[in-house]
């Protein structure tokens, strides 16, 4: 009876091992079929225009999950989207900013900022301006710094890659292996570029079907730059004010995404000249109007002027060449309308 007993228990703990290992095997199948739809959503978004991958994002699980047919119209045009902060940031933010935009209006931002970014070459996707001791990529000409450093201007490039991950995005080649600029000088990009050099190549043609994630990244920066102005700032009640009032008017949304890409924050130990930076929070301080509409973007643009002119006066080299490019830059400020397609709603709270 002892043998058959022990026999029993045997067979038991065999059993058992078995289903074990297929639940095993089974949920490593599961986890790798997973992985594929995701990769397979992936590609979708730059394939099917019936989906967008910032609005594929599971905040709680980090990963990418297909929407509902019910939650996006097969017109890409009319597909709304919907950007809101995180819970753990909203729980952190005195202030924050959702916004309410078609898929059309913030493609017709994208497409504006890749103007003034780049005049609408797509090979300058990948760039090195002449003078600068750095290159900059993608529409937002986000600057990238070699492993030695670049100076006294922000760096906004790694950021951007981060955001990249975030959405679960495969990168080219050259972003994977490098965490810093792999390029030496301007000289030997350029060559590289001339060359046709395949890294390259695919590195812009990234930049070019992604538009949509990298002006997301920038407006989420104008969501987080607020309460960082806030905490230095010396008037804090009127750069509040100023603020949420080019948020109210009509195309300000497109000032306020533009300029904080274009210049910062302006922070203190970041991008100064005598002490005094050029940034959004330079321009905001310097406003001092109330009225809403067509009034704040004509303000707003003549105080970027003054705030860029001053930093080409206190520039240890002479940046003279730049200031009518900014100026023309700033001055669309006043007159570009975000393309048709519904009002852009800004939901504002702790105001």
């Amino acid at each position: 009876m002892s043998i058959i007993k022990e026999a029993k228990k045997i067979g038991v703990l065999v059993a058992s091992a078995l289903v074990l290992s297929y639940a095993g095997y089974a949920s490593s199948s599961n986890a790798g079929n997973k992985n594929s739809e995701i990769e397979k959503l992936i590609k979708q978004q730059y394939n099917n225009e019936n989906y967008d991958l910032m609005s594929m994002k599971d905040s709680n699980k980090g990963v990418v999950s297909r929407p509902s047919e019910k939650e996006f119209s097969a017109n890409r045009k009319t597909q709304k989207m919907s950007f809101e902060m995180d819970k753990n940031e909203k729980n952190m933010s005195k202030d924050t900013l959702a916004l309410n935009m078609s898929r059309e209006q913030l493609m017709s931002i994208a497409d504006r900022i890749f103007q003034n970014e780049t005049g609408g070459s797509r090979d300058k996707l990948v760039h090195w301006n002449a003078g600068e001791s750095f290159p900059s990529l993608g529409i937002g000409h986000f600057i990238w710094f070699k492993a030695s450093g670049g100076g006294v201007f922000g760096e906004s490039f790694p950021d951007m890659v981060s955001f990249y991950r975030s959405k679960g995005v495969k990168l080219p080649k050259i972003l994977e292996e490098n965490r810093h600029s792999p390029w030496s000088s301007r000289d030997e990009l350029l060559a590289k570029k001339e060359r046709g050099d395949k890294d390259i190549n695919e590195l812009i043609n990234f930049f070019d079907s992604t538009r949509d994630l990298q002006v997301m990244f920038i407006y989420e920066r104008l969501q987080k730059s607020l309460d960082k102005m806030l905490e230095v700032a010396s008037d804090k009640e009127n750069l509040r004010n100023q603020f949420y009032r080019m948020v109210k008017s009509p195309n300000g949304l497109y000032a306020l995404i533009d300029y904080v890409n274009f210049k910062g924050e302006g922070l203190k130990g970041v991008a100064a000249y005598n002490n005094q930076a050029w940034g959004l929070k330079q321009v905001l301080e310097n406003m001092k109007g109330t009225s809403i509409g067509h009034e704040a973007l004509v303000e707003f643009s003549n105080s970027a002027k003054y705030v860029l002119s001053r930093r080409v006066q206190n520039a240890p080299r002479n940046e003279s060449q730049w200031l009518k490019g900014w100026y023309n830059r700033v001055d669309t400020y006043k007159t570009f309308e975000i393309a048709n397609g519904g009002t852009i709603t800004a939901d504002i709270s702790g105001k």
